[in-house]
């Protein structure tokens, strides 16, 4: 159904190649435009634009475990670990 393209890259001009399997995921996640970057902009976009986020460590409120979250916890507000926060997702 897909067939890999080739794309030119409006960041540094170069070629890159849209693979069928990028093409279907695009499709499955409801994108429509096609990528306008190569990976290597892509990734030196991502870096200029702060890099690595800082994350924090806190309590799960559901199992107690450790979450680790991109954001500072407050104490009024309940904490998740990825496993229950997929859980409760999932209940709506």
């Amino acid at each position: 159904m897909y067939e890999d393209k080739t794309l030119v890259c409006k960041d540094c001009g170069n070629e890159f190649v849209f693979t069928a399997g990028e093409q279907e995921f695009y499709a499955e996640k409801g994108f429509v435009n096609e990528p306008q970057r190569c990976k290597a902009c892509r990734d030196a976009r991502k870096q200029s634009r702060g890099g690595e986020r800082q994350m924090y460590t806190a309590v799960c409120a559901s199992c107690g475990g450790e979450a680790t979250v991109p954001f500072k916890p407050h104490e009024d507000r309940p904490v998740y670990c990825s496993d229950c926060f997929a859980k409760m997702k999932e209940q709506g």
